[in-house]
């Protein structure tokens, strides 16, 4: 049986790799990214199953990118872990679609749990 698609987009390297070793140990394949705004056309050639994206990253706009994927009729239905510190960053993830948006402590503690709840929302 194939291995489920995450794409993930990161920046900072720690929380990063530890987020695609967690859900590589889960069973997932994981495809990284480190731009915002490269998620839409990715999600749409890859066509993973789910998207985490750290709100963070500096390299263009994370918000921007998930608003980009829930435009796309072939994108639109991916659910997507949105994670920060930054509760303004936070409140636009919601806003710009993500299905849930946590913490950057709690998704590494709490992965398992909330890819299911992410996957049960859709």
């Amino acid at each position: 049986m194939t291995q489920p698609l995450a794409l993930l987009l990161y920046e900072n390297l720690l929380p990063g790799t530890q987020l695609a070793n967690r859900l590589q140990d889960l069973g997932w394949r994981v495809q990284t990214l480190h731009e915002g705004s490269a998620l839409a056309r990715l999600a749409e050639e890859q066509k993973p199953m789910l998207v985490l994206a750290d709100l963070a990253a500096s390299r263009g706009s994370v918000c921007e990118g998930l608003s980009g994927l829930r435009k796309n009729d072939s994108t639109a239905h991916i659910p997507v872990i949105a994670f920060s510190a930054n509760e303004s960053l936070q409140a636009a993830a919601a806003a710009a679609g993500a299905n849930l948006v946590v913490s950057d402590t709690a998704v590494l503690q709490h992965l398992d749990q909330f890819i299911d709840q992410a996957l049960a929302d859709f």
